[in-house]
């Protein structure tokens, strides 16, 4: 018999989350029942107390209570949730967790699932889940269920929504933990776009010939901070980081931004990589309607229905070469830049929309004047998809990651 965790705000949404966790007793699971309602009392006798996970966090729950300072309530139990959870499942005493909120019990239960390992169970039922959810999910895999209604009684609605949520959580529990594989091959991450997909693919062919797994990441911004992360745990050989996107709109405010510290997880802990400019020449933004109006008359791309692209200019370019270049300066361990000189994006080359090469000389001499002598830069009369391309990519990285297995001999 498994045990889910049932995490909620007990006072407000006492009734709900005890409608849950009876479904889950109904499919033959135990749960327990974590309060972190704040100010009335539980609508039902929790297994873990408010007091107690407000003391996880070092808050006596009395004093706030006494304040009735709702802000200050949420901060405790954010902090304390997540600490609870995470020894519980460290014990082994929970394999699953749902939750179930508005405003304030999303970003409580989500900030007890973002504690949690990837693959373990974990539904928030939320208002805000067809919004902008990435405060919330971060670069955990939380399942966001829509609420429809407001998380406020059982209705016809609610039932029905909660039942799937319910059923969703104890599916994912029953299913168990996906088989692990008998081969316990050497790990590269790879970043990826439309617009550099051959690039990456025909690499990736290369780099899984020789033995390696290669885990590639969708370059919208979650993708890119959840490749560095994975680079941080220590797990990773090498990094094929042949789309470097993200850094356009952080520098120029699309709406794909991986943050300021894209780029020095692998340069920090010294993991081999190859970095190519891949995608540098696109900002990402949604419809053409919320394009800011500073940048009319700019050259623009309709990607699909909900991402139109502008084209970067030879200042915004000479700005992200610098930009990458001190990322890069900071490697303690082998990495090489290559340049294709022909075009760093399907529609960059030469043909096609966004082809400027004025633009792209100036991203290359930003690039290459700015960068730590001793790192390697390799040019290529070709395009980012041009398969001599792809190959020495995977042949460059393949020799930086020999080179650091040389200088660190097991």
């Amino acid at each position: 018999m498994s045990t889910i965790a049932v995490l909620g705000t007990l006072d407000t949404k006492g009734e709900e989350h005890k409608f849950v966790a009876s479904l889950i007793k109904g499919r033959g699971h135990a749960t327990l029942v974590i309060d972190v309602g704040i100010l009335e009392p539980a609508r039902f006798e929790p297994d873990i107390t408010r007091e107690e996970v407000a003391s996880a966090a070092g808050v006596a729950l009395a004093d706030i209570v006494a304040r009735r300072d709702r802000g200050e309530a949420v901060k405790a139990m954010a902090e304390g949730a997540p600490m609870i959870v995470q020894e519980l499942q460290r014990l082994g005493k929970i394999d699953g967790i749902i939750s179930l909120g508005g405003g304030g019990g999303t970003a409580i239960g989500t900030a007890a699932m973002q504690a949690l390992p990837i693959g373990f169970p974990k539904v928030m039922v939320s208002t805000l889940a067809s919004g902008n959810t990435f405060p919330y999910v971060g670069c955990k895999d939380i399942v966001m269920f829509p609420s429809i209604v407001d998380v406020a009684g059982l209705n016809r609605i609610s039932r029905e929504i909660l039942t799937r949520a319910a059923g969703a959580v104890c599916g994912m529990v029953e299913i168990g933990s996906a088989p692990e594989s008998t081969e316990n091959k050497p790990l590269i991450v790879a970043s990826m776009f439309g617009n550099t997909t051959e690039c990456v693919q025909a690499a990736r062919a290369i780099l899984e010939a020789a033995g390696y797994e290669v885990l590639v990441f969708h370059a919208t911004g979650v993708g890119g901070r959840t490749m560095e992360s994975l680079v941080e745990t220590g797990m990773v050989d090498g990094v094929l980081d042949i789309t470097t996107t993200e850094w356009a709109d952080e520098l120029v405010g699309g709406v794909l931004s991986a943050g300021p510290t894209r780029l020095e997880a692998a340069a920090r802990h010294g993991v081999p990589a190859i970095v190519t400019p891949g995608c540098l020449d696109m900002v990402n933004f949604r419809g053409p309607e919320v394009i800011p109006e500073k940048f009319q008359g700019r050259t623009f791309y309709a990607h699909n229905p909900q991402v139109t692209l502008m084209r970067t200019n030879p200042a915004e370019c000479s700005d992200l070469g610098k930009l990458i270049a001190s990322k890069l300066n900071l490697s303690t361990g082998p990495v090489t830049l290559l340049l294709p000189l022909r075009g760093i994006s399907v529609i960059s080359a030469p043909g096609q929309p966004f082809h400027n090469p004025e633009a792209d000389q100036a991203l290359f001499q930003a690039l290459k004047s700015s960068l730590r002598p001793d790192i390697e830069v390799k040019e290529f009369d070709c395009a980012i998809n041009d398969a001599p391309f792809a190959e020495a990519c995977a042949s460059a990285l393949l020799a930086n990651i020999a080179s650091k297995k040389s200088c660190n001999p097991e």
